[in-house]
């Protein structure tokens, strides 16, 4: 039997490293690539939101991604999930959203969710993303948000030790009322293991390991 194929669309190529890792532990049969382009969260911050022309040229690289031979596509950029869901109304073959495995826990886990990010443009896409999956559930849930400012300039001029202080902060001080916590970016997900296990409190969620753990149940369905 000829393997699966998995793409992973970054926009940060510091990420592929991370889900080469998890898919090898929780997708070993599974032939993966990776496709990276800054440009889609770079223009959707300055921008301030996630535009059409972004949406359309996701879309493009989505395509590309199957006319590549991939059996499912996992985007791991939260920004521009919006974008995703558009995406899935129009290929046959699974498009994943990697934070919404994450969304769907967090309701599952409780009723007052606080969302943590270090940039507005992801905040709001992933704290309406939570809201989709607790309305789907039946369930009303809380939404506390919290933004990292300053974090996100500090790693995009190379000084990771700064934010991740900021986050680390931000989940041990600032969302001690909530219930759990979801880190509404990949790239926060190694703030949260370099933590000392009883820095947080509560049940705090990272997608990535979520996000690749649903490529490989929707993959097992595919097949």
């Amino acid at each position: 039997m000829t393997a699966q194929r998995l793409a992973l669309l970054h926009t940060s190529p510091l990420l592929a490293p991370l889900f080469t890792a998890l898919c090898s532990k929780w997708l070993p049969d599974t032939r993966i690539f990776h496709m990276v382009d800054e440009s889609l969260i770079k223009n959707t911050i300055e921008a301030g939101h996630l535009q059409r022309i972004t949406i359309r040229r996701l879309i493009g690289m989505i395509g590309s991604a199957f006319e590549g031979g991939a059996d499912a596509v996992l985007v791991t950029c939260s920004s521009i999930g919006p974008g995703v869901e558009m995406a899935q109304a129009l290929f046959d073959k699974p498009v994943i959203r990697v934070d919404e495995a994450m969304a769907k826990v967090a309701v599952e886990q409780g009723s007052r969710v606080g969302v943590v990010a270090t940039l507005g443009t992801t905040l709001a896409p992933t704290a309406a993303l939570v809201r989709r999956k607790a309305r789907e559930a039946g369930k009303h849930v809380d939404i506390v948000e919290c933004l990292c400012s300053g974090a996100f300039e500090a790693v995009m001029a190379g000084d990771t030790a700064t934010h991740d202080r900021i986050v680390a902060e931000a989940l041990a001080q600032k969302l001690s009322d909530v219930d759990v916590i979801v880190l509404a970016q990949a790239s926060m997900a190694r703030v949260l293991e370099a933590l000392p296990p009883d820095a947080v409190k509560v049940p705090a969620l990272a997608s990535p390991e979520l996000g690749v753990k649903f490529a490989r149940d929707v993959l097992s369905g595919v097949r």
